[in-house]
């Protein structure tokens, strides 16, 4: 006899008729978003999970696995925790406006937010600004609270309006409004001085000795500032330090910062988004640096997809591009309090 826990009886009539009207509500999202996308001219894509490279991240975990090619040869796979390397080949290639609904896999990731396998949300625009996929990101919202039915985003005692006009907040403006930081006075020739900020920081969070630079303003955009964003309303949150993207073009009115956004909503990071870098010789030097500081900090390191770097170098267009966590979008829409409530099946 198989013995179950009531705890994974998920399947049982009277627990699953709980969570059915998230469900139904998940599936009307869905096809309204595909609507949107469909309306602006995108092609919805499908690209490969199992990646030579998931990604270049240094903070991110991806599952590994093993695949055996006819000679009997062994060749080690990822699980992508994104499709982004994948879509700008397929940019390269010539695609202009592509859309995915992409499973992707994190490691050592679970809680109300966070699962190890997830659906992201991405699409890029060729020869369109970053401005350009604010606005989508926005719309995107919009779509979901309108088709479930929803005119007030509610969670954990925090609300905003979905149909209100989003809130634009650089995050230099937001460290000095919700941590008293000047956070541009600590980053020098697009290189963050760990020293500045630690002393900017020093009565505003506990440091440790072996805190880099990107830690400091990692615990100071969680502990202080990212809890007021998307308070009554979408917040944009966007010119990220040059030092925080990696995939991102610097800007070219202020090198310390990147064109990058955040769009948050009820204090929930919704979307992260890029003017995509496409110098590969840049992109290169990036991720080798983030992978130095992964088998620094972990012992281990990935692979560069040289595909990847070679569709850059085929010639990948000015670009601008988005991933939006599918799951946590419709956990606000839906009222959900917790993201497996809008899973059809959970993660185990």
């Amino acid at each position: 006899m198989i013995t179950t826990t009531a705890a994974t009886r998920w399947w049982e009539r009277n627990r699953y008729a709980d969570k059915k009207p998230f469900l139904e509500k998940r599936a009307a999202i869905t096809e309204r978003v595909r609507r949107y996308f469909g309306s602006e001219g995108f092609t919805e894509v499908e690209t490969p999970v199992l990646q030579v490279s998931p990604g270049n991240e240094t903070h991110l975990h991806a599952p590994r696995t093993e695949l055996t090619d006819r000679g009997g040869n062994r060749q080690t796979r990822y699980l992508r925790t994104s499709p982004e390397f994948a879509a700008k080949k397929l940019l390269a290639a010539g695609e202009q406006r592509i859309v995915e609904f992409a499973r992707v896999f994190r490691d050592r990731e679970r809680g109300d937010l966070h699962l190890p396998e997830f659906t992201m949300l991405e699409w890029y625009r060729v020869e369109s600004p970053y401005d350009a996929v604010m606005t989508d990101s926005c719309a995107v919202v919009r779509a979901a609270a309108d088709a479930a039915g929803t005119r007030l985003f509610v969670f954990r005692g925090r609300q905003a309006d979905p149909f209100a006009d989003a809130e634009r907040l650089t995050v230099a403006e937001a460290f000095a409004r919700h941590a008293g930081v000047d956070l541009l006075r600590t980053i020098e020739g697009g290189q963050g001085n760990r020293d500045a900020l630690a002393e900017a920081a020093h009565s505003r969070v506990r440091l440790a000795a072996d805190d880099t630079w990107s830690d400091i303003f990692s615990k100071i955009l969680v502990e202080h500032v990212e809890p007021k964003l998307g308070q009554g309303r979408m917040t944009l949150l966007y010119e990220y330090p040059a030092p925080e993207s990696a995939l991102a073009r610097v800007s070219a009115d202020d090198p310390r910062v990147a064109e990058r956004f955040e769009l948050y909503v009820c204090g929930v990071e919704l979307a992260n988004a890029f003017g995509e870098l496409t110098n590969p010789d840049i992109q290169r030097a990036r991720l080798q640096a983030d992978m130095d500081e992964k088998e620094r900090l972990y012992g281990v390191r990935w692979p560069v997809d040289e595909d990847f770097l070679a569709a850059l170098d085929h010639g990948l267009p000015d670009c601008s591009g988005i991933a939006l966590g599918f799951d946590r979008l419709v956990m606000l829409a839906t009222g959900a309090a917790h993201i497996e409530d809008v899973l059809w099946l959970p993660v185990r």
